[in-house]
């Protein structure tokens, strides 16, 4: 209820009360999370984003400088409230504040506080010390906000103060550490120079200067080891600057190769260290580049064969440089070597390198030595553990016996533990951030500091261990890599059978798509044919009727397709036609019987009388019936009746000809139709009767896939009860072994997305 009435105050019109609100929150939520959180879920980001807003931003005042401290405050160590203030879109509301322009002449002593407070409050939202996932969806917010954006420009302004360019540098390391979307994004910024160079090209020439604040190229640093963290794509751009093919040839341009080559052989160590250890970062975790980085070829002077660049760092280590380059330089070797049997042997195969660390080792120096002796000892173990007796004059056993009789196994671990001893390697194992008061206390690398823990322990067990040891660890290897190829040959195996299985899976779900469609059209198809066969029948039906007039060119004709106004139509026609067939052999009775009286009153000559009564006679005959009945001599108006009589009847013979041959022709053309769509029926029956066919193929081809993958899992469960036995083995035998949970969670690690986009870039040089 209190805390209520406080936030209250923020929205209190008087400025006054406002601002001792603003005061007394920050005195209340300074170290206590109840507080904290009952305050954000009050409102408070929203109040406190209107309030920063209203008196100008980053132009803004003291009261501008007490709301961000107090957003802090909510913020930092908080992981509830930085989800609640991620998820009420209030990242996007920060994007405002870095919107400075190039021309940035009037930088106040009150907006460097204030925007230098703003960069913290994004460094409190992407902190690595945040949980993984909440930092990883800040980082997606940001860029997709404009955020990281804008940020890019303002590190490639003109006329920034050194420390908010120190500051920005800072937090778009940490807006990218390990976000694949933003470390591409980061890769494609380039400054404003003509020619365009790339920001990391700027970024590592003022890590590189001695006349750069040591705090801006601390900060460059971790820029450079942010951009790398779990980046392999960002590691093999850097190393292929440094390969012969890629080189340019012109000299026209700077790559971050050279750059980082020429600060590794400078007369600064500070330049030094800092190049093994942004080199070292290019190399984490990466046995390819590893391998790639020893094909880098260095022309030392006019005349002389070019040498390695894993042979120039031995070279200078052994001429006793200052102590920050050496340590710099081990910790590159230390890095490049493990995990990379091959670059062992590139690193024994010069006689020279195992003498000198045998003899750093075995010397009694004084307290600044011991720091080397000890990272030499590393080296020494690292070319021991991963050594896979490839050269005969340097198996493991030859070194082990080696520093038995030259330096001794306890005085050897003894020098081991000066690294992990030593004050400055437990300040640099806590945070991923170089922050070093002076150039002096620039030591270890934060990432070094897991490798030593790493390999500490497992180095002083392949020192003590025996060669029937290790021989037998050899042998558990080899048989655990065969299982492991066996394993992944099955698992690659398996995957492509799914893939055929879904394959087939859609061709089955397509393919009975068509068929349902094919059965519904056939089933429509049917229908109409119902449908015709049931007009064909009425059709006939009633047509049976007018067989005889149709007489024998009729005989046999099949009907389809007339439709029911044209059965109608007919009708009406056959009738009228029947109605007038009547009226003329009635008219040509009544002539018969004409012709018949005169013929018998005359009896001039024989007449043959036409039957007119017939019913079936055709109509050609019943034409030429009444044409010879025409012909027939009568006398008087008789004759004259007769002949009109007989014209009238053969002008309706012939229109009833006509319309009889046009009806013919109707019947035709249906039957026609009706061919057309038997045809169609048998067709879509060959298709129905084929589809089942495939049906059964394509489920038999699923069945057998199933059975195969089955027969594939038992093997599977077979080869892993063996691995954990092997494995079983391993840990009696003392071997640490990694899960491959683990192994596959690192390697999913590296797997982002990948996005590019354009950005702006100037101004580092101060």
């Amino acid at each position: 209820m209190g805390v209520s009435r406080l936030m209250d105050l923020l929205a209190d019109s008087r400025e006054v009360i406002r601002n001792d609100g603003v005061l007394l929150l920050q005195a209340l939520t300074r170290s206590n999370g109840a507080i904290q959180k009952i305050v954000a879920f009050e409102n408070a980001f929203e109040r406190l984003l209107d309030i920063i807003t209203e008196e100008g931003s980053s132009d803004g005042g003291i009261v501008v400088e007490d709301c961000l401290i107090l957003l802090q405050n909510l913020l930092k160590n908080n992981n509830s409230n930085q989800n609640f203030f991620k998820e009420g879109s209030y990242i996007q509301r920060m994007k405002p504040w870095f919107e400075v322009g190039d021309e940035n002449s009037g930088w106040s002593a009150q907006k460097v506080t204030n925007l230098d407070l703003m960069l913290q409050l994004v460094r409190v939202l992407v902190s690595p010390t945040n949980p993984p996932g909440a930092t990883s969806s800040c980082q997606k917010a940001m860029f997709q906000c404009g955020l990281l954006q804008q940020l890019c420009t303002i590190l490639m302004a003109t006329g920034v103060p050194a420390d908010i360019l120190t500051e920005t540098i800072n937090t778009v390391s940490e807006v990218i550490r390990g976000c694949q979307v933003n470390q591409d994004y980061f890769s494609s910024v380039n400054a404003p120079s003509n020619p365009p160079r790339p920001a990391i090209v700027v970024l590592l020439m003022s890590m590189v200067n001695e006349r750069q604040p040591f705090v801006l190229r601390c900060a460059v640093l971790y820029c450079f080891q942010c951009f790398l963290y779990k980046n392999q794509k960002g590691q093999g751009e850097i190393v292929s600057t440094l390969l012969p093919s890629t080189i340019d040839a012109t000299g026209n341009s700077v790559s971050a190769g050279q750059l980082l080559c020429g600060g590794l052989f400078s007369t600064d160590s500070l330049s030094n260290w800092c190049a093994a250890v942004a080199l070292a970062h290019a190399l984490q975790e990466n046995a390819t580049q590893k391998e790639q980085l020893l094909r880098v070829q260095l022309a030392t002077s006019i005349g002389n064969p070019p040498v390695s660049l894993l042979q120039q760092c031995t070279n200078i280590l052994a001429q006793g440089s200052k102590i920050q380059t050496r340590v710099g330089l081990l910790m590159l070797l230390c890095t490049w070597l493990s995990n990379c049997p091959i670059a062992v042997t590139h690193f024994l195969h010069n006689t020279a390198n195992v003498p000198f660390l045998t003899g750093q080792i075995a010397e009694n120096l004084g307290e600044e030595e011991q720091l080397v002796q000890g990272l030499c000892a590393l080296l020494l173990g690292i070319s021991i553990y991963f050594n896979d007796n490839s050269l005969e004059t340097y198996l493991k056993e030859k070194l082990k016996q080696l520093i038995e009789k030259r330096i001794g196994k306890e005085n050897f671990i003894e020098k081991l533990g000066f690294i992990s001893k030593h004050e400055l390697y437990s300040r640099a194992s806590q945070k991923p951030q170089p922050n070093f008061p002076s150039p002096e206390y620039m030591i270890f690398d934060h990432e070094f500091t897991k490798l030593v823990k790493e390999l500490e322990g497992v180095i002083t067990k392949a020192i003590y261990k025996s060669s029937e040891e290790d021989k037998k660890e050899e042998e558990v290897k080899k048989t655990l890599e065969q299982h492991d190829n066996i394993v992944t040959h099955y698992k690659n195996m398996i995957r492509e059978q799914d893939l055929q299985l879904e394959e087939l899976k859609h061709q089955v779900c397509t393919l009975k798509c068509q068929n349902e469609q094919l059965q519904t059209a056939v089933t429509q198809q049917a229908s109409q044919i119902q449908q015709q066969k049931d007009q064909y029948n009425l059709l006939k039906a009633q047509r049976g009727k007018d067989s005889q007039y149709q007489g024998s060119s009729s005989d046999g004709v099949q009907v389809n397709g007339v439709q029911l106004e044209e059965i109608s139509r007919l009708r009406e026609e056959i009738e009228e036609l029947k109605g007038n067939q009547e009226l003329l052999q009635s008219q040509l009775a009544a002539k018969d019987s004409l012709i018949e009286n005169l013929k018998s009153s005359q009896a001039a000559s024989a007449v043959h009388e036409p039957s007119a009564t017939a019913a079936s006679t055709r109509d050609a005959e019943q034409v030429a019936e009444l044409k010879q009945t025409k012909s027939l001599p009568v006398q008087g108006e008789s004759e004259a009746v007769t002949a009109a009589s007989t014209a009238e009847v053969e002008g309706r013979l012939a229109a009833l000809l006509q319309e009889t041959r046009e009806l013919k022709n109707e019947i035709k053309v249906l039957s026609e139709e009706r061919t057309a769509l038997k045809q169609q029926l048998d067709s879509s029956n060959s298709t129905i009767a084929i589809l089942p066919n495939e049906k059964d193929k394509l489920e038999l081809e699923i069945k057998d896939s199933k059975k195969e993958q089955d027969d594939l899992l038992v093997l599977l469960a077979d080869q892993d009860q063996k691995i954990l036995s092997l494995k079983k083995k391993l840990k009696d035998l003392g071997h640490p072994i990694e899960e491959e949970d683990e192994l596959e969670s690192g390697d999913q690690d590296d797997e982002d997305d990948e996005n590019e986009d354009g950005g702006k870039d100037h101004g580092l040089n101060i």
